[in-house]
């Protein structure tokens, strides 16, 4: 199979979807790789580590589109590439279509085969989200560190506090991979944290883990307003799987912390869990807003991309060596869960609940493409 790494285009975005690494053992499997000029370049992959690895490197996009079967790339396409969208092409990407319903529609219209690989599951796990949202995790009580810094302006608060000094209090709200990652990293920086979540057995888990400084609170409308009040930095790491993010901050809540607080939206891309977040950019990542600063940032793993890069092409081999070596309906025959991972297909809209998200009709997938009973 011909597979098309094409260049990000993203503002921002500096990951790559597959390294030289995962170049190497699919051009060894016999498929042939075309990947554009420059794709590596912000995650220090120099073009010649692909043309090393058995790797075609071509600089027009378009041959990268057109003469690939299936094209894997980090963000969904912009406005720009949808001209390059047809029928019978594969995409393997993140799309967050619930809240990008320009680019579901533009998928929709050319009748590929779109899977949102934020929605891929193996055994109840999302394997190629997952190592994404564990650098998120790792990362932003860092940023938020940065942020509370008086010079950056912030309240003037080292989260790891002083001798006679309180630590910085840290409010994490979803107790999920981002949600414990950020707990573990803001407990190890010294500070007070609180993790809030709805599922009481991932906060038992985290208790049992014994994390200094580091306490739980089931979730509830007034424990999550009380605490967001105390915060220094707040933390949104709230994930509804394919669906919009609820809004657990309100408005009103914002504007009663503190003076130069931070607030760390990480899932921004799907709708954010503050009502007053909105996204932004690593080339301009903050705002301010009720008086408190916003760092809402889409793709936070992009602000290391040597690292991202690297996890993200490791989580995707498995994916691209299987839908290239047994083609698509029987690599969705033999996985049901990268069967879930279809989003559209053929002008449908096969995920149930990316068309509950977007009241779009269904489809089952087994009614649109050659699958047998397993993936229905």
């Amino acid at each position: 199979m011909r597979i098309g790494v094409p260049r990000e285009r993203t503002p921002g975005e500096t990951r790559v979807a597959l390294t030289p690494h995962a170049a190497y053992e699919l051009s060894r499997a016999g498929h042939r790789l075309l990947v554009e000029a420059g794709a590596g370049e912000a995650s220090g992959i120099a073009d010649a580590a692909y043309t090393e690895a058995g790797a075609h490197v071509v600089d027009d996009a378009r041959k990268v589109w057109d003469d690939s079967g299936l094209v894997v790339k980090v963000y969904g396409p912009v406005e720009e590439e949808w001209p390059r969208l047809r029928e019978g092409l594969v995409l393997l990407s993140f799309l967050s279509l619930p809240v990008n319903l320009g680019l579901m529609r533009a998928l929709l219209d050319a009748r590929c085969i779109a899977f949102a690989m934020e929605t891929i599951r193996d055994a109840g796990r999302l394997p190629i989200l997952t190592p994404m949202s564990e650098i998120a995790g790792r990362l932003t009580p860092q940023i938020g560190a940065h942020y509370l810094l008086r010079q950056s302006g912030g309240r003037g608060i080292l989260l790891g506090g002083a001798t006679g000094v309180r630590p910085g209090r840290v409010v994490v709200l979803g107790c999920g991979i981002v949600g414990s990652g950020a707990a573990r990293m803001a407990s190890g920086l010294g500070a007070q944290v609180v993790v809030i979540d709805r599922d009481v057995n991932r906060l038992r888990t985290l208790e049992l883990a014994r994390i200094p400084g580091v306490t739980t609170l089931a979730a509830s409308a007034l424990g999550i307003r009380d605490a967001a009040l105390q915060a220094d930095l707040l933390i949104g790491a709230v994930h509804v799987v394919g669906a919009r993010t609820p809004d657990l901050v309100d408005r009103e809540t914002v504007e009663g912390m503190k003076d130069g607080s931070v607030i760390v939206d990480v899932d921004v891309d799907y709708g954010g869990c503050v009502e007053t977040s909105r996204p932004t950019t690593l080339d301009a990542p903050v705002f301010v807003d009720g008086g408190v600063t916003h760092y809402c940032v889409k793709n936070v793993p992009a602000a290391v991309p040597v690292t991202a890069s690297r996890a993200l092409s490791n989580a995707l081999l498995p994916y691209a060596r299987t839908l290239a070596g047994l083609g698509l309906a029987e690599a969705l025959k033999g996985d049901g869960g990268l069967a879930r991972g279809v989003a559209v297909a053929e002008g449908r809209v096969v995920d149930p609940v990316l068309a509950r998200a977007t009241g779009s009709d269904h489809s089952q997938l087994s009614s649109v493409l050659p699958l047998h009973r397993e993936v229905q």
